[in-house]
């Protein structure tokens, strides 16, 4: 195996491709994912997330390349079964049984998993809570919502208490406060000690609750870092938004002799400037400290933090510039 493991790891890919044809559709991935983090897998229509997901699940094989699932390899032509257990895969496209009742569903996948009473109705009715679908217990599939059956199906992914949660495009289609259910119920689980991958085209809700990004394109994992070092390798400067009771044009003036602001943009009707700032976090404090010393009333002074998107958008331009 090609793959140097720690114990603090549970996804570890060591130069990881997929070939369809001539089609490369995962190259090379070396993919860290830390126990008990959600890592956030972004990228383009095309860019090999779905594969990837794939083959971590164990559910297609990779045509080169090691994988190890809390430190055990993943071994090529072999069931692989002890590693299959500790892993919960949700894709996008997972049917439900219409025709079936909550709770007959979610027992009959528990059967699958060997669950048995009164161990098995113990979980279903704890995986029911976690998911919000106690009192849809009884309730044909077909008369659930979208977000309820996109919750009805992670409860059936989680009912078997996996290591780790895969989840390709899970909030496609959901309305927000669906989305905001399903992500509160991410976060509940990471606090239960889940390991989280989620591939979303909705980069602000990963924001809410991502430790880790990566990014896909092209079948390659162009970056791949904790949410915090993103932010803080996106630019040199950050944007700071002072507000005043005052006039504006004193504040712009005294901001503008600040050897680290630059780009002062006021806000028109809101006596509120936008400034780029340069400096440290002990020039910014000074900086705080010479307006009040000045007597500009400021109603507001905080940095402003790029969204994720921004962030995408910017390291895309970047590379292919």
């Amino acid at each position: 195996m090609g793959i140097s493991m720690t114990d603090s790891l549970t996804i570890a890919t060591s130069d990881l491709t997929k070939q369809f044809d001539i089609i490369a559709a995962v190259q090379g991935v070396n993919l860290h994912v830390r126990t008990g983090e959600i890592y956030g897998l972004i990228g383009p229509n095309g860019a090999g997330k779905t594969t990837l997901i794939r083959m971590l699940a164990s559910a297609e094989n990779p045509t080169e390349g090691d994988i190890c699932i809390e430190g055990q390899p993943v071994l090529k032509g072999q069931a692989n079964s002890e590693i299959k257990r500790k892993i919960g895969y949700l894709p996008d496209d997972f049917p439900l049984y219409s025709d079936l009742e909550v709770w007959t569903y979610l027992d009959y996948f528990a059967r699958l998993y060997y669950l048995q009473n009164p161990t098995l109705s113990e979980r279903l009715t704890e995986v029911l809570a976690l998911v919000s679908l106690e009192n849809k217990r009884n309730s044909p599939i077909s008369e659930l919502s979208r977000g309820m059956k996109q919750r009805l199906s992670l409860a059936r992914t989680i009912i078997h208490r996996p290591a780790l949660l895969l989840l390709d495009e899970p909030v496609s289609g959901l309305d927000p406060a669906a989305r905001v259910q399903f992500r509160e119920t991410l976060k509940l689980l990471q606090r239960e000690g889940m390991t989280i991958l989620i591939s979303s085209h909705i980069l602000s809700d990963l924001e809410d609750f991502c430790n880790s990004i990566g990014i896909m394109e092209q079948g390659k994992l162009v970056e791949s870092a904790s949410l915090q070092e993103l932010y803080k390798r996106d630019s040199n400067s950050r944007r700071v938004l002072v507000s005043t009771l005052g006039d504006s044009a004193i504040l712009q003036t005294h901001l503008e002799q600040n050897s680290f602001v630059q780009n002062c943009q006021t806000i028109p009707h809101r006596n509120q400037m936008c400034v780029e700032f340069s400096g440290t976090d002990e020039a910014l404090a000074d900086l705080l400290r010479s307006l009040i010393t000045a007597d500009i009333p400021v109603t507001e002074f905080s940095p402003v933090q790029d969204s994720l998107e921004t962030i995408f958008l910017r390291l895309g331009y970047e590379r292919t510039a």
